[in-house]
């Protein structure tokens, strides 16, 4: 049989993973291309707290 983990062992095995990927988030910006008109898409991973400085910047 497989033992049953403790609540407060569950608990610390996820502090220990806190900084994971709960903290990040996928951007998506459209980027008109000045010559041809067109846009193109510009994916990114970044963490929560860069989001208003990635879609800020041009």
């Amino acid at each position: 049989m497989a033992k049953k983990i403790s609540k407060n062992a569950r608990l610390a095995q996820r502090a220990a993973n806190a900084g994971s990927g709960k903290d990040h988030v996928k951007c998506v910006k459209s980027i008109k291309d000045p010559i041809t008109g067109k846009y193109q898409y510009k994916e990114v991973i970044i963490h929560k707290d860069k989001v208003k400085e990635f879609f800020g910047a041009k």
